[in-house]
């Protein structure tokens, strides 16, 4: 793998889908909310659409049945759980952390930690180590107005990737780099907005550009 597209929080709008597709990377990261509140059958004709290999995680506005939904479907569901694809592994914590708007697919902290956890004993460390959460790490593009409403279980864990791809906070779309890594909040992608992330041949060489189709 040398490039992916990173999406999140398409809300059920896949109008932008054959120009995000036209950025022909070779693998799609995509980081929650596919669907407005569900049901995950809604998300369908987006898994039928995408031909490459797709890397997910549902988002706290997917059901929690998007879990076993995207486990039975083409694409890889990483919630909770590794994957090593060549030089790049990737892990994965879907839904969020408790949010005012009691949303469909929302976790303790203790559980985020506990899954974030679990994965981490089993992974096996690659050149480029790849967090994919809903969930931005707290105090990093999770601000919210004047509050930071990111997950601290995800803050806790930065320093064991290093690149998290995040989404959720729609009006902090940005890239970060604290204490070696990279984190990115690629926009909401029901309005074009992405970004594509480029693996060197040397730890640490990972290229982002945020694009908009």
């Amino acid at each position: 793998m040398k490039s992916a597209l990173l999406l999140a929080d398409l809300h059920g709008d896949y109008q932008k889908l054959d120009s995000f597709l036209d950025l022909n990377c070779d693998t799609i990261f995509f980081a929650g909310d596919l669907t407005d509140m569900g049901p995950p059958e809604a998300a369908e004709d987006l898994l039928e659409r995408v031909d490459v290999p797709t890397f997910v995680v549902p988002g706290n506005c997917d059901p929690p049945g998007m879990v076993e939904f995207l486990e039975c479907s083409d694409w890889v569901c990483v919630h909770g759980s590794c994957f090593c694809l060549g030089r790049v592994s990737i892990l994965g914590i879907g839904g969020s952390n408790p949010t005012p708007f009691s949303t469909p697919f929302e976790l303790e902290e203790s559980k985020i930690e506990s899954l974030i956890s679990g994965a981490l004993a089993r992974r096996e460390s690659a050149m480029h180590n790849v967090l994919i959460s809903h969930a931005p790490p707290y105090g990093i593009l999770d601000r919210a107005g004047v509050n930071h409403v990111g997950s601290k279980a995800v803050r806790k864990h930065l320093s064991s990737f290093d690149l998290v791809c995040c989404g959720h906070i729609h009006e902090d779309r940005g890239i970060e780099e604290v204490d070696g890594t990279k984190v990115v909040n690629p926009g909401m992608a029901s309005k074009g907005e992405c970004a594509v992330i480029k693996f060197g041949d040397v730890a640490k060489d990972i290229g982002i550009e945020l694009l908009s189709v």
